[in-house]
């Protein structure tokens, strides 16, 4: 089965986010699900049986409602002869836009990966979770930080860290005992040390076993203490053997997390989470050279660069969230193309065109997804795309510091 690439994935996801947002007032929005090898005529047989069952529902609006999503849905099928490879899925029904109003919505999506079951539902919320499920993360790996004093335990889901547990020890510290006194405590340490290894790997082991894909466990921690515990097996012996390296730490806790995904990031290039890292300290080491820095941020220049053929490698944020709207005066026929945020985009109100005596208002001709639209600048030029998530400091950056556009350009440019 092919891998989604990163504009599929981020595509899909902006799907599933847009159609979480519609809500039915009744059960008033259809999903249907349309693999590959179903037969459209079928289908079709199956939604007419479905149109006849719908008429007896008892409210007059959301009866008319379903029925009219039916037989949109019986409509669009025309234009199949047979379901696309991946298959096809329909979402379609009335949502509610508030004050008691409702408005007709139809999405179909032809998804990146193929689905093996069809699925008919009706209900107030569309179903999206076969979609969501293609998003599910195949690079997953343990995350475990131990020491005498502290353990956390976390995943690796990507580029996404989650922190799971995090647990403190009570194994006494150095002393200032001597003699008979000190080879005692010294016992009594190494029980705790002992019971305290115990507990951490019965509790990794557990959290680890309930993963159903794991691809391994990275190991970090100061000093030799992870050594030890790796060394004298107090994890599971199916965990045991997913451990992939032992990294040296400086920290056992949350921050620790991000620190052991560094580290390994280092060695295991192959990980998402090292492709991102990685471009991004070439992004980042390229700010401080001044004159001869080949770095571009910020939308204007990033377009400007992209419209020069200029740019090697387009770095965008997972977390934008804007849209490239196109403006059209319906007198003079004047485009102008402005950037909006896309919690803006309800209240924005056109402005008027500049090169028109008399005030006329611009309308909005064509909105796309600034993602979408920058990625296909890019590709004309033959300039590399890629997505960084925010789960690691320098995604962060570049969203915070960066405004989330940013790239590498080919040669010293002055914009």
């Amino acid at each position: 089965m092919t891998e989604m690439t990163q504009k599929q994935k981020y595509n899909l996801k902006r799907q599933i986010e847009e159609l979480k947002e519609c809500k039915g007032k009744h059960t008033e929005l259809i999903s249907l699900y349309v693999p590959s090898t179903k037969q459209i005529f079928d289908v079709t047989s199956y939604l007419k049986n479905e149109l006849s069952e719908s008429q007896n529902i008892k409210s007059k609006t959301t009866r008319k409602n379903v029925l009219s999503a039916i037989e949109s849905i019986l409509s669009r099928l025309k234009m199949f002869k047979r379901p696309p490879e991946n298959g096809v899925v329909f979402f379609v029904g009335h949502k509610s836009i508030g004050s008691d109003q409702t408005e007709m919505v139809a999405f179909v999506i032809e998804p990146p990966m193929p689905f093996k079951t069809f699925l008919y539902r009706c209900d107030s919320l569309f179903y999206v979770d076969p979609l969501a499920e293609m998003l599910t993360e195949k690079d997953v790996y343990g995350l475990l930080l131990i020491d005498r004093r502290e353990c956390t335990i976390g995943i690796l889901r990507g580029s996404r860290i989650d922190l799971l547990k995090y647990m403190t020890s009570q194994v006494p510290g150095k002393h200032g005992k001597g003699g008979q006194s000190q080879r005692r405590f010294e016992r009594q340490t190494e029980i705790a040390a002992h019971e305290w290894f115990v507990k951490c790997g019965e509790k990794a082991s557990e959290i680890f076993n309930a993963e159903d894909e794991i691809n391994g466990i990275f190991v970090g921690g100061p000093g030799p203490t992870k050594k030890y515990f790796v060394e004298e097996k107090y994890l599971h012996y199916v965990i045991q053997d997913k451990i992939v390296e032992v990294f040296d730490t400086g920290y056992t806790d949350e921050f620790g997390l991000r620190e052991l995904v560094s580290v390994a990031s280092e060695t295991m290039s192959d990980l998402e989470v090292a492709k991102e890292k990685n471009v991004m300290k070439r992004f980042l080491k390229e700010i401080t050279k001044g004159n001869k820095s080949l770095a571009i941020y910020g939308e204007e220049q990033v377009r400007k660069a992209l419209e020069m053929g200029a740019v090697d490698t387009l770095l965008l944020s997972e977390n934008l969230r804007k849209y490239r709207v196109t403006l059209k005066c319906p007198t003079c026929g004047d485009i102008k193309k402005i950037t909006i945020a896309e919690a803006d985009l309800e209240d924005f109100h056109s402005p008027d065109c500049s090169k028109c005596e008399t005030p006329t208002q611009m309308e909005i001709e064509e909105k796309s997804d600034i993602i979408d639209e920058l990625s296909e600048l890019a590709e004309k030029t033959g300039c590399g795309t890629i997505l960084i998530s925010q789960n690691s400091e320098e995604g962060d950056s570049l969203y915070s510091a960066f405004s989330g556009i940013a790239g590498i350009s080919r040669y010293p440019i002055d914009i």
